[in-house]
């Protein structure tokens, strides 16, 4: 009997937006995605740090370490995508989301600003989160694929 490798694709588990800043995000459906801008309805949008992503392996990690259970949006993550190697994920590198291509621009948080926010006392973002900007619109749901993809890729009109 052969044995057949279990493929694993990378997807968004949720999707997050929170219409106050240091506040947990919901989770919600779907979200528009917009080019310049962020998720349209949260907080964070045409910020800096349009889009945070966290992997949803970290927080899994955390809640076994813990013993606590961490709901979508709890660490105030955009996106929750499950899949991803986390070595591969650069600043400078693209991911189709959905419809919306999200560039890297940074992991992180730079540890000499202060990060009040947390949730029951624990924060993944300064160290685990993935920044992005919005390079293609398009929206984003649960459950939604998420592969790499390369900036040369696409239309003319749609990179900056």
């Amino acid at each position: 009997m052969v044995k057949k490798e279990r493929i694993l694709r990378a997807r968004v588990v949720a999707v997050c937006r929170g219409v106050e800043k240091g506040k947990r995000k919901e989770a919600v459906m779907t979200g528009f995605f917009q080019r310049g801008m962020g998720l349209v309805g949260d907080a964070h949008t045409g910020t800096d740090k349009e889009i945070s992503l966290l992997l949803n392996e970290r927080v899994e990690e955390l809640a076994e370490k813990t013993g606590f259970s961490f709901p979508a949006g709890a660490f105030a993550e955009n996106l929750l995508v499950e899949g991803l190697k986390w070595a591969e994920c650069t600043p400078g590198k693209c991911l189709k989301a959905g419809e919306a291509v999200l560039q890297i621009t940074q992991i992180g948080k730079d540890p000499a600003i202060p990060h009040s926010y947390n949730y029951c006392g624990f924060s993944l973002v300064p160290r685990f989160g993935i920044f992005a900007r919005v390079i293609q619109s398009g929206v984003v749901k649960t459950g939604d694929e998420v592969e790499w993809a390369h900036p040369d890729a696409l239309p003319e009109e749609k990179k900056d």
